[in-house]
């Protein structure tokens, strides 16, 4: 494979209100960087949870981007204090099922990755955000409100959040913008209808509704062989130089 070169973890670039985020970032080997996929991880993991799959997604001339979540009590995991975007604070159906202030606090840290990776050269229109469950619905809550155009959004095993506004702070820059959900049909952290439900309302507020892609598959809260061939291709599609 052409990836895999160098995992550096980096302390002292991004941060929110003194607070500093770390990252994993793999740089392709060849270090001919035109484009950039900021990846989250999920509730409890780090930003190694998906380094591994990087070689199998064969997308050139691309850094992945794999920031680790800030360490926080859930109240869902007994007060337990983990990596996590956001606190959960109950799993009923609820307008306030998730923490605001941590939503926004970490969407600005989201925000300043996106920005650090265009001042670095890479142009937004080559830029993707994706994520993995909490990660997924943070990038997806993020990614839409960005005031200029991406390359594209992902959005694995997720959900909306805060779904009653989304319509209205979905920034015009995003309204073309190339969008991939996956979800598992077993899938018993984040049922599958929460993912679909999420999909509609893309669609219903998108320009070009065909650039929605749905995808699920024969598993529960993971990724599959499968999926990743699916993911890889889309990213290429993506970040082409004809993009």
């Amino acid at each position: 494979m052409s990836f895999l070169a160098s995992v550096i973890t980096n302390y002292g670039t991004y941060k929110w209100m003194g607070e500093i985020l770390p990252c994993v970032e793999l740089e392709p080997r060849d270090g001919d960087v035109r484009a950039s996929v900021i990846w989250l991880h999920g509730l409890g993991a780090s930003g190694h949870d998906f380094e591994p799959i990087v070689p199998l997604l064969a997308v050139p001339h691309t850094r992945f981007i794999f920031p680790h979540a800030p360490e926080r009590a859930v109240t869902i995991n007994a007060g337990m204090r983990m990596p996590a975007w956001y606190d959960i604070l109950t799993l009923e159906p609820s307008t306030s099922r998730e923490a605001e202030d941590d939503i926004a606090q970490s969407a600005a840290l989201i925000r300043a990755l996106v920005d650090h990776e265009r001042d670095k050269g890479v142009p937004t229109e080559k830029i993707v955000v994706a994520g993995f469950s909490q990660g997924g619905a943070l990038a997806l809550h993020t990614a839409l409100r960005y005031p200029d155009p991406l390359a594209g959004i992902m959005v694995l095993s997720a959900y909306a959040l805060q779904e009653r506004g989304l319509i209205k702070a979905w920034e015009d820059a995003q309204k073309t913008t190339p969008f991939l959900f996956g979800h598992g049909r077993r899938d018993e952290v984040v049922p599958l209808k929460r993912g679909r439900r999420a999909w509609e309302l893309v669609c219903s507020g998108h320009e070009l509704p065909d650039q929605v892609r749905w995808h699920d598959y024969p598993m529960g809260h993971e990724v599959c062989v499968e999926q990743l061939t699916a993911i890889g291709a889309w990213l290429r599609e993506c970040l082409s130089d004809q993009a």
